[in-house]
């Protein structure tokens, strides 16, 4: 029998005290969020938190250090510059290096393609023209090295909490063997974050849910030049089948994660996902438990996005969201703003320190965005 994702969200919220007090246990804090907190309830809420209460809502993120990581070749000028002033890293070093750089913090989100070790091929997907892929989690290579990354978490006390995967591909393809194939990966990638602990996957790159630029409406005119059969007003046909497809890929892979408590999430990524509409119609027809938002603060096609897609997404989501500092926003990309729309719409999860580009390096950049999110937990929520 289908789960009614409202009716596990109304039970979890039951089971939960929320994120208060000294002594609440750190995972019942990352459970789910009631729909539509009320600002005035968080803010008395909040004003109970204790430092530590406000970095077990942090994660270190991978993505905005990738350039210390270890590579196969000997990557570009600003990387050897990096690496040079920073040191060099593995993810299994990351762990320790968010322990060291964020005192207190004990929660990560894992890039996909920063995983494996460079130096064993056996680890990574064979490509049809004999080039290397992603990292394969299922070969035996690959799940020896997830079991010493897991080991690595617990030496340290940091714990995976989400993975921003971008192995699966053709998610919402026709071709019905490639999007099997691409849940397929993803069910792998599932299988292996078990090891690991996360608590959610993302599932969708930039190409994983069709066109980067979705498809169009189309006049009447536009409909009969492609000989469509329209009924004479503006229509999206091209949109419909990729959904269709969309909403079959996540439904399988929400069921598999279902089974091993993870969650499967879509992130604002181009494509389907672009528009933060398109999520939540995913999301409601998917109707599972297993299957949520994780939004990145800056994933948008313009600037009204930058604010009013996070209050659409914050009740859709209740793991991990990337708290980014981007700069093709200008002065629009508000930190503090977003992360307090989160917070007044529910959002009980991590947010994950991903600092895109900008005035300063990844690391520092990182490291700025801690002093962002800290601030706005640190702050009353205004009504948004």
């Amino acid at each position: 029998m289908a789960i009614d994702r409202r009716d596990f969200l109304k039970t979890a919220a039951a089971v939960s005290a929320g994120f208060a007090g000294a002594s609440i246990d750190a995972e019942a804090n990352l459970a789910e969020a009631p729909l539509g907190a009320k600002a005035d309830e968080l803010n008395a809420e909040m004003q109970q938190w204790t430092e530590k209460d406000k970095l077990l809502r942090i994660a270190s993120c991978t993505w905005p250090i990738r350039s210390i990581f270890k590579s196969r070749g000997q990557g570009n000028q600003t990387s050897q510059e990096l690496k040079q002033k920073y040191g060099e890293i593995t993810m299994l070093d990351f762990p320790q290096w968010t322990k060291d750089t964020f005192p207190g913090v004990t929660h990560m989100d894992i890039f996909s393609g920063l995983f494996g070790d460079v130096t064993d091929d056996t680890m990574f997907v064979k490509r049809p023209d004999g080039g290397l892929g992603n990292f394969d989690p299922s070969s035996p290579s690959g799940r020896k090295w997830l079991e010493k990354m897991a080991a690595k978490q617990a030496a340290t006390g940091v714990k995976c909490q989400h993975i921003s995967n971008n192995a699966p591909t053709n998610l919402a393809s026709a071709d019905d063997a490639l999007r099997k194939a691409g849940v397929d990966v993803g069910k792998k990638w599932l299988d292996g974050a078990v090891i690991l602990g996360a608590k959610s996957v993302r599932m969708n790159s930039t190409s994983a849910l069709g066109p980067s630029i979705r498809p169009n409406a189309l006049t009447s005119q536009e409909q009969q030049a492609k000989g469509l059969r329209g009924d004479g007003y503006v229509r999206n046909f091209d949109i419909i089948p990729l959904l269709d497809k969309a909403i079959e890929s996540y439904k399988e892979m929400a069921d598999h994660g279902g089974n091993l408590g993870i969650k499967v999430t879509f992130e604002n990524h181009w494509g389907l996902a672009a528009d933060p509409m398109n999520i939540r119609i995913m999301l409601d027809t998917i109707n599972h438990p297993y299957c949520e938002a994780s939004p990145d603060f800056c994933n948008w096609e313009h600037e009204y996005m930058l604010f009013n897609g996070l209050k659409a997404l914050a009740p859709y989501s209740h793991t991990n969201v990337h708290a980014k500092y981007w700069d093709r926003w200008g002065d629009k990309n508000d930190v503090q703003r977003s992360a307090r729309i989160m917070l007044a719409g529910g959002f009980k999860g991590t947010f994950a320190l991903e600092y895109e580009a900008g005035p300063l390096n990844g690391i520092e950049g990182a490291k700025y965005l801690f002093k962002e999110v800290m601030a706005a937990l640190s702050s009353p929520v205004p009504v948004v």
